[in-house]
C-alpha cells in the first residue's frame, strides 16, 4: 500500500516549509513536493502607497534580508522618478548592502547549515543544531558570534537599524560618511575578513573533505543559472547586468527592467509562491529531474557560475581552486555551501575595497527627486538570489503596480527538483529513518531558501 512521509516542519531554514515525500507500493519514491508558507501579499497592498514610502514598507518581506528589499526597492523608485543618485550615494548604498551579505552568510554557515557536517548528518537531532555545534567547539563558536555582531553593529551605528533600514531615500541616502566612522568601519572589516578566510580554509581542510561523496550524490540536478556581472562579467553584487546561463555554460546578458522578456512566472496548485522560469529558452517549464525545462537557480552558487571572475583578489584565487575541481557551471547542489565562502571573502574584500575609495566620504550623497507616473525596476543581488523589485507610479508618484521576484522563488523549483532526488536516491523499500530524512532536508538547506 502506497504512503505519504511528511517532514514538518523542515529545520534549519529561515522560513516555514514542509516536504511531502509520496511513496508507491513497492516503498519507492513516486513524487515529493516541498510547501513553502511564502506569501506575502505586498504587491497588493503597495498599490496606493506614495512611491517613496516603499523602501521602509517592503523590508518588512523579510528580516533576515532587509537591506536587500530596502535596496531593490529605492533603486526601482529612483527609477520611477527619473533620478541618478550622486556617486557618493551610490557608494554608501552598496557598502551598506555589502556588508549586510558578508553577516548573511556568516549567519547561514555556522547557524543553519554546520550541524549537518560539524555533528553528522545521521547524529541524534536533538544535538544536530547550532548548539551542538557550538558545544563541539566553543571557541569557534564565540568567535562566530563575536563576528556577525560586529558586521551588525556596522550597519546599526553607522545607518541607525540593522534590520529594517531607513536609510537608503530617493535619489541617493540619507547621511553622509564621516572619517571616523570609515577609520572604524575599516579595522572592523578587515577582523571580519581575516575570519572569512580562516572559515574557508578550516571547511576546505576539515568539513568538506569528509563529504565529497554525499556533495557528488545528493540532491544534484542539472540545470542553468541566473545572476549579476558588471560590464567585464565580474560577479557583482548591487548592480550591472543579469546573466542567465544555460545548462552546457552558454548564456546571455540583458538589463534588469527587460527581466519580464527573459523570465516568467508559474503558478503551481500546491504552493502559495511563484516558479519563475527562462522564457526565453523557449523550451517550456517542467520541474520533471530527469528532463525539467526551463529551469535555473539563483544564489551564490549560481553567482560564481555566471561570473567570469571575481573582482577581488583573495575571492577570485578561491574561485580559480573551486572550478579546478568542480568545473563551470558547476551543478552539485551542496556545493552551495562551499559558494557561500568564497562570496563571504568577496563581499568582505569588496566592502573594505569601498571604503578605502576616497569618494565615498563626498559630502554630496543625495539628489533631489520630483513624483511623477513612470516605470522603474530595481535588482540587486540578495544572498538568496537575485532581487527584482518593478512598480509603475501614477502622475503624483502613486503606485499602480507592484511585481516582485524574491531571491527564494528563482529556487523553488529547483529545490523541489533536488528533494525528489534525494529521496529517491536515499528512500529504497520503504526503509526510512531519521537520518535519511535529515539527508533529504540537507538538499533543501543548501539553497538557503
Amino acid at each position: 500500500m502506497s504512503q505519504e512521509i511528511h517532514i514538518s516542519p523542515l529545520t534549519r531554514i529561515e522560513g516555514h516549509a514542509s516536504i511531502a515525500i509520496k511513496l508507491d507500493d513497492d516503498g519507492n519514491v513516486q513524487d515529493s513536493k516541498v510547501h513553502f508558507q511564502s506569501l506575502r501579499g505586498f504587491e497588493k497592498f503597495v498599490e496606493g502607497k506614495p512611491a517613496e514610502e516603499l523602501p521602509r514598507i517592503v523590508n518588512r518581506i523579510c528580516g533576515i534580508c532587509p537591506w536587500h528589499h530596502h535596496l531593490a526597492s529605492v533603486k526601482a523608485v529612483d527609477n520611477c522618478f527619473g533620478v541618478t543618485p550622486p556617486p557618493a550615494g551610490q557608494k554608501l548604498r552598496e557598502l551598506m548592502q555589502t556588508i549586510a551579505q558578508a553577516e548573511d552568510k556568516l549567519l547561514h554557515f555556522f547557524f543553519l547549515a554546520a550541524a549537518d557536517f560539524v555533528i553528522g548528518p545521521e547524529s541524534d537531532y536533538a544535538v544536530r543544531n547550532v548548539i551542538g555545534v557550538a558545544k563541539a567547539n566553543p571557541e569557534l563558536a564565540k568567535k562566530v558570534v563575536t563576528m556577525r555582531y560586529k558586521a551588525k553593529m556596522i550597519l546599526e551605528q553607522f545607518a541607525g537599524k540593522s534590520i529594517h533600514p531607513v536609510a537608503g531615500v530617493v535619489g541617493g541616502f540619507s547621511k553622509p560618511l564621516l572619517e571616523e566612522d570609515r577609520g572604524r568601519m575599516i579595522e572592523e572589516m578587515t577582523e571580519i575578513l581575516d575570519f572569512a578566510l580562516f572559515t574557508i580554509e578550516f571547511a576546505k581542510k576539515d568539513i568538506f573533505p569528509q563529504y565529497l561523496d554525499t556533495v557528488k550524490t545528493l540532491g544534484v540536478i542539472e540545470t542553468g543559472f541566473i545572476g549579476t556581472v558588471d560590464d567585464e562579467g565580474a560577479l557583482n553584487l548591487y548592480d550591472g547586468k543579469l546573466r542567465l546561463m544555460k545548462p552546457d555554460g552558454s548564456y546571455h546578458d540583458f538589463n534588469a527592467e527587460d527581466y519580464a522578456d527573459h523570465l516568467g512566472e508559474k503558478i503551481v496548485p500546491w504552493s502559495y509562491g511563484k516558479f519563475p522560469y527562462a522564457k526565453s529558452w523557449n523550451e517550456g517549464f517542467s520541474l520533471d529531474i530527469d528532463e525539467p525545462k526551463g529551469i535555473y537557480r539563483a544564489n551564490c552558487l549560481a553567482r560564481i557560475n555566471v561570473a567570469d571572475k571575481m573582482s577581488t583578489p583573495r575571492a577570485q584565487a578561491e574561485l580559480e581552486e573551486f572550478r579546478s575541481l568542480f568545473g563551470r557551471p558547476a551543478q552539485a547542489t551542496l556545493l552551495y555551501h562551499w559558494a557561500r565562502l568564497i562570496e563571504e571573502v568577496y563581499a568582505c574584500e569588496h566592502a573594505l575595497k569601498l571604503l578605502n575609495d576616497p569618494d565615498i566620504t563626498d559630502p554630496e550623497i543625495r539628489t533631489d527627486a520630483v513624483p511623477r507616473a513612470g516605470r522603474g525596476v530595481g535588482c540587486v543581488e540578495a544572498p538568496r538570489g537575485t532581487l527584482i523589485h518593478d512598480y509603475s507610479t501614477d502622475e503624483n508618484g502613486m503606485i499602480t503596480r507592484a511585481n516582485m521576484i524574491v531571491g527564494t522563488t528563482h529556487n523553488l523549483g529547483p529545490i523541489n527538483m533536488s528533494v525528489t532526488q534525494a529521496a529517491r536516491t536515499l528512500i529504497k523499500d520503504g526503509h526510512v529513518d531519521e537520518g535519511i530524512l535529515n539527508k533529504v532536508e540537507m538538499a533543501v538547506r543548501a539553497y538557503d531558501p
